[in-house]
């Protein structure tokens, strides 16, 4: 591990004919060794949009790993825990930042990297396992790799940057993902297409698009390699991406609104009491009418006048002796003989 350094104007650009002078043939891939990709992939063409007219740092060396054979550099600053701390895994267009040649504005936001340039989605697991963080950071920026464009196909490409994310979810709750920015040297269409599987395996992570800040016609952003982007140019608009998305990746959430409030129950107005269901038969005060209870209800039917004229007839004193003796009443205080409720007691009177 080791802090980043001072920022350094970059040393003024080299003559074409110096011995020192990068090469006129850019390599295939990003910072690594040449070799000789499968049959199976794109060999990348030497110039498809024009060449590079940017200027770039002369490149360092860094020491090996050896896990991956890759020059590979962790940088770890001091951090008193104020601010928030964002560590970013990429390859080789991190080499700028990492050697101090190009800034990250920083605010409440802390910067940590690990760099491996040259390495494909496989390569940078490896290095994020074994990686040694004295702290454990608010949010991981995984900077997806084009370096798999050479050496791999769509399809395998995608299944290594899968696992290069499982493996970064698992060491930090927050991470999302920043696009990496076009080359001049590669179809459109076959980078177009890797950048939709990435973004399709990414589903589950905040996916940061960068493509459309890198018009392909302005060719100061890329340096004469059509590979890297330009210490100042193409790489000013690179870690402003950064910057801004780390941001608002650990931005607090906004507040939620205040619930409406509720409205005041009105002056005089009192509760309602509504019972619903079948209105009961008003009970008929006629006592000559005959009701009649079934499943329908009570319905009033009119009592028949009777064919014999009633007559009403006068009991002797002898023949109530005789009614009390068959039918003696209960009651303690001489009045009439009451039956029990819902029980009808019939008299057979003789004539």
């Amino acid at each position: 591990s080791s802090t980043l350094p001072q920022q350094t104007p970059p040393p003024p650009p080299l003559p074409p004919d110096s011995p020192s002078s990068p090469p006129q043939t850019p390599p295939p891939s990003s910072d690594s060794s040449t070799h000789t990709p499968p049959s199976h992939t794109h060999t990348p063409l030497r110039s498809l949009q024009g060449r590079g007219t940017g200027f770039r740092h002369r490149v360092r060396r860094w020491p090996t790993s050896n896990l991956t054979g890759k020059p590979c550099k962790l940088v770890t600053p001091a951090w008193d825990g104020q601010k928030k701390m964002v560590f970013v895994v990429g390859a080789s267009h991190l080499r700028a930042i990492v050697d101090g040649y190009v800034a990250v504005p920083e605010g409440d936001l802390r910067f940590s990297f690990l760099s491996v340039p040259g390495a494909v989605g496989s390569q940078l697991r490896t290095e994020l396992l074994h990686a040694d963080l004295p702290w454990t950071p608010d949010a991981v920026c995984v900077c997806a790799p084009s370096n798999d464009l050479v050496s791999r196909t769509v399809d395998k490409a995608a299944l290594d940057f899968c696992a290069l994310l499982t493996t970064a979810c698992s060491s930090c709750p927050k991470v999302f993902v920043l696009d990496f920015p076009p080359r001049l040297n590669i179809e459109p269409g076959l980078q177009e297409l890797l950048r939709q599987e990435y973004h399709r395996v990414a589903a589950r992570v905040p996916y940061v698009p960068v493509a459309e800040h890198f018009p392909l016609h302005r060719l100061q952003l890329w340096c004469p390699d059509s590979v890297h982007l330009s210490d100042s140019d193409g790489m000013t608009v690179l870690v402003q991406l950064l910057w801004d998305a780390a941001s608002q990746q650990l931005a607090p959430p906004p507040p939620r609104p205040p619930a409406p409030p509720r409205a005041p129950p009105r002056a005089g107005a009192a509760p309602r009491l509504v019972v619903t269901g079948h209105a009961p038969v008003p009970r008929h005060c006629d006592p000559w009418e005959w009701s009649v209870v079934g499943q329908g209800g009570k319905a009033a039917l009119p009592v028949r006048p009777s064919a014999i004229p009633s007559n009403p007839v006068w009991f002797s004193g002898a023949m109530l002796d005789a009614m009390e003796k068959v039918s003696p009443s209960s009651g303690s205080d001489g009045g009439p003989a009451v039956p029990p409720a819902g029980r009808v007691t019939f008299t057979l009177i003789p004539c």
